[in-house]
């Protein structure tokens, strides 16, 4: 019982970090993509101020491993596994790039979190086939401006006990249409930090590990399954071996 007051006390507080830096920080994350995209940098450089206040401040600590593979002056399309809210923190620690992300309308309306981040998200409503059309004509637009694309292949939080749900072509058809590469990002621990289908939290640290970069030249549209079948494959492998080594 008492256990369960305390996680419940230390799960509020986590919520009042989360959005009081965010409240601190959102002038200078939003100000610079206001005035020109080609200010991002100034944009990511202030979300990784409010994930580092919020990690000093909680004890959840983000460290992301392998960036260096990145080349940041490259576009790529990132995909990444969906497990928990803390997601959304370890992203900006794990890629060095500047990069727009495909999410939920649903977390459009979350406040404070949702109007921030819409400036550097593409809400999509899922169960709209036009919503979707138009998710992936802005988002063909952004690479073609030489910013990253950000995208949870699962689609939606993986609630259950497999390691991965089934992969959506949308993010791979989106990649050879484009000819940009994917590069497959596998975020571990968060899920322990904060259960699955739960939003109590307990301190710890979220590892992020980038995995070798996919080109995707001369793939045409039939390839696309056995693209997103590879993508699948390189992600689970590496968790697996991370849960073996944990």
């Amino acid at each position: 019982m008492l256990k369960n007051l305390v996680q419940y006390i230390y799960t509020g507080w986590c919520g009042i970090m989360f959005v009081i830096p965010m409240i601190i920080f959102t002038p200078l994350m939003v100000i610079p993509l206001l005035i020109s995209r080609k200010l991002d940098a100034i944009t990511f450089f202030f979300i990784r101020c409010w994930v580092y206040m919020f990690g000093i401040t909680t004890g959840i600590w983000f460290v992301g491993h392998n960036k260096k593979s990145i080349d940041t002056k490259k576009s790529y399309i990132f995909v990444i596994n969906h497990t928990s809210f803390l997601d959304a923190c370890a992203i900006p620690i794990a890629i060095p790039s500047s990069l727009v992300g495909l999410g939920k309308k649903e977390l459009s309306k979350i406040p404070v979190f949702g109007w921030v981040t819409s400036r550097w998200a593409v809400w999509v409503d899922r169960s709209s086939p036009e919503s979707r059309r138009e998710g992936s004509r802005k988002l063909k637009e952004i690479l073609n401006g030489g910013t990253s694309v950000l995208i949870a292949p699962e689609g939606t939080r993986n609630n259950t006990d497999e390691l991965l749900l089934p992969f959506r072509h949308g993010p791979f058809r989106l990649a050879i249409e484009s000819q940009i590469s994917v590069i497959p990002v596998v975020i571990h621990n968060a899920a322990k930090l904060m259960k699955r289908g739960s939003l109590l939290l307990k301190p710890g640290v979220v590892h992020s590990y980038v995995l070798p970069e996919v080109p995707v030249t001369g793939l045409t549209e039939d390839d696309i399954p056995d693209l997103t079948d590879r993508v699948f494959k390189m992600m689970k492998e590496k968790i697996v071996e991370l849960n073996g080594s944990h």
